[in-house]
């Protein structure tokens, strides 16, 4: 086994994936609003799903150091699924459910953007792969 980041701590992929996705959430806030916003950058919704990108980068990390086969990345699979799924749909009825009672109670009480897109999700997932890969090289 070559002796590397990657290989001693794997923990370090997931970990730089978030860093990542929560400065590039940023920027993107920052472009579109012209005002930095760490509260906003993170926020558990809109573009990118910071906790895609995790997931996806610890899967990846797996996948790479104990290959598909393995058990522990099937463990690691599941629990991206899950995550992922969470983020696109049940996270997503919650905020219907918010929007909603606030409807209801003619306030607005509840926050109601709460889930991620399919595209959002695919697409920072993109990032936990490339940053697994890339700290596989290293």
């Amino acid at each position: 086994m070559i002796d590397n980041i990657f290989y001693e701590n794997i923990i370090s992929v997931p970990a730089v994936s978030f860093v990542l996705a929560v400065i590039a959430k940023g920027m993107i806030v920052k472009l579109s609003s012209w005002e930095w916003s760490v509260s906003r950058a993170l926020w558990s919704w809109w573009m990118p799903s910071v906790h895609s990108s995790v997931v996806v980068s610890l899967a990846a990390a797996f996948a790479i150091k104990y290959w598909v086969q393995s058990d522990l990345f099937a463990i690691v699979m599941a629990f991206t699924v899950i995550i992922i799924y969470d983020a696109i749909n049940v996270r997503f009825e919650a905020g219907l459910h918010a929007e909603a009672i606030n409807k209801a109670m003619w306030e607005k009480r509840f926050k109601e953007s709460l889930g991620h897109l399919p595209s959002e999700a695919f697409a920072w997932s993109v990032l936990g792969i490339l940053v697994a890969v890339i700290l596989s090289l290293f």
